[in-house]
């Protein structure tokens, strides 16, 4: 049996899907974009976003008991590839080793108009 996940750790759904979904001990987190999850401001630059979008997934996990400890793939997408070394950066502050399975993506546009989107599995 599945259970949404909800929590105001982190932004609303903008569309008709769920911050999250529990089944069994895994946990699908949909895409976090960077909106502060209090004031929905996105903040400038591909450090920051990243941060926020990092936050973000910090919070949804932080609302099941979890860290990023518990992730065990995370999803980059990125507006623009050339972003991937900055983002890294970014990253290995709230990764460490043994680190999760990850993919990181360019693609053409992301929700309001973000340049970066994380998403991340969790397993508790």
């Amino acid at each position: 049996m599945k259970t949404v996940v909800s929590t105001d750790l982190a932004p609303g759904a903008i569309g008709p899907y769920s911050q999250g979904v529990q089944l069994g001990d895994l946990f699908f987190f949909s895409g976090q974009i960077p909106l502060h999850p209090q004031t929905g401001v996105m903040p400038e630059g591909i450090e920051a976003q990243a941060r926020q979008s990092l936050e973000n997934v910090k919070g949804l996990l932080t609302s099941q008991g979890m860290d990023f400890s518990n992730v065990v793939k995370a999803t980059v997408f990125l507006d623009n590839m050339d972003d991937f070394a900055a983002v890294n950066e970014v990253y290995a502050e709230y990764f460490v080793e043994p680190y999760p399975a990850r993919s990181a993506v360019e693609v053409a546009r992301l929700p309001k108009g973000a340049l970066i989107e994380v998403e991340v599995i969790a397993s508790k």
